[in-house]
């Protein structure tokens, strides 16, 4: 093992790096889907009779068990880019003398505030009433711990062992799903209730959990080892070696992911709600095809304009999460102003349109922060 402030010398060299605009714009796509991209979908195809919009309608709704679709993409692609921009972060923090002990705590205070609003968002913190607060599955509360994890193994591990200790999450986290046996169960039921981490929160959280039973405490194991792979791309892009060779090894990581969790699924199947190892290898497939495109058009080709709206959203990531998720009843009240007048004409098309406004508004507040440089983050 060896620090990461002499960073893999058995495999990769590292050059200082420019902040990746494909990485921003690759973040705000993902964001997009959350801030009112689904839900104008949603409205717009909502008593549609064709038959290829209806499928496609399914790809942005979660699977209710085993199964894949691109809604369920959204959540570990956020976690991944974490990871990716973890070891910039890290690394420019050390590189200005930033002590351990420093970094650690701004780690730790990074993950109180997610977990924070994570609760506000859906942890009933707003009630004001300490008999009503609950844990929950929060996007905010899994981004933190995967993060947590992430970055305490990139900050004490070189590049082998961080391939190692990913590895180690996966594989450990199926194992205690598999041979653990659960009472009532037994071992290796994949279902829900009885697999193991169901069991090991009910028996330390109990009804503080309350409808939120997603195996919570053993999840930070996957949620890690999501971010890891993020890590893996991250110190791929920051390495010296030739554009070409970054892109062609982001593609062979990602094939590699998705032929692993895809063989892997037909023993430990692919489930979002309890993030199997398999569930994390597909996502993490995807999200580093994703990211090996976004990086070849946008920084290596340099076609730039195009993903300009993406980049405005992914530069306030946390802000649009709690703002959305907050105030986009306050988006479409301004956006029913200026359209309401619309409604006698569009029958039920008029919902798909003024989510669209309220979008556009939405936007353009980014569009104000951005233009002005002001990145809120955490």
């Amino acid at each position: 093992m060896s620090s990461p402030a002499a960073p893999v010398a058995d495999s990769l060299s590292f050059t200082p790096s420019p902040r990746l605009a494909s990485l921003d714009a690759l973040r705000g796509f993902d964001m997009f889907w959350i801030a009112g991209g689904t839900t104008i979908f949603r409205a717009l195809t909502a008593d549609t009779e064709n038959e290829f919009l209806q499928a496609l309608r399914t790809q942005f709704q979660h699977v209710e068990w085993e199964g894949f679709r691109f809604y369920d993409l959204i959540f570990p692609l956020f976690l991944f880019m974490i990871g990716v921009a973890i070891p910039y972060s890290l690394t420019k923090r050390l590189g200005r003398g930033d002590s351990r002990l420093r970094i650690y705590g701004h780690i730790l205070l990074r993950v109180a505030i997610l977990i924070f609003f994570g609760m506000m968002i859906n942890g009933n913190l707003l009630s004001f009433s300490p008999s009503e607060f609950h844990l929950s599955y929060s996007v905010l509360q899994m981004l933190a711990l995967g993060y947590l994890v992430a970055s305490v193994l990139w900050l004490n591990l070189n590049v082998s062992w961080q391939v190692v200790a990913t590895l180690a999450l996966l594989i450990g986290y199926w194992a205690l799903q598999t041979f653990v046996p659960v009472p009532g169960y037994g071992a290796g039921v994949y279902q829900p209730h009885a697999m193991f981490g169901d069991w090991l929160n009910e028996q330390i959280l109990g009804s503080w959990q309350t409808r939120w039973r997603s195996g919570w405490i053993l999840g930070i194991l996957p949620h890690g080892a999501t971010a890891m792979l993020g890590v893996l791309a991250g110190q791929v892009l920051r390495s010296s070696w030739r554009e070409s060779r970054k892109v062609s090894l982001l593609l062979a990581l990602g094939v590699v992911c998705l032929a692993a969790g895809w063989l892997w699924s037909y023993q430990f199947p692919i489930i979002k709600k309890r993030w199997t190892s398999t569930f994390a290898l597909w996502a993490g497939g995807w999200s580093y095809l994703l990211l090996a495109v976004f990086y070849q058009v946008i920084d290596v080709w340099r076609c730039r304009r195009w993903a300009f709206p993406f980049v405005v959203i992914g530069c306030n990531s946390i802000f649009v999460y709690m703002s959305w998720g907050l105030c986009s009843g306050a988006f479409r009240a301004v956006a029913d102003r200026f359209l309401g007048g619309l409604k006698q004409y569009t029958g039920s098309w008029y919902d798909g349109i003024s989510w669209t406004g309220a979008f556009v508004v939405f936007w353009l507040l980014l569009w104000y922060l951005h233009r002005n440089k002001t990145f809120l983050r955490v």
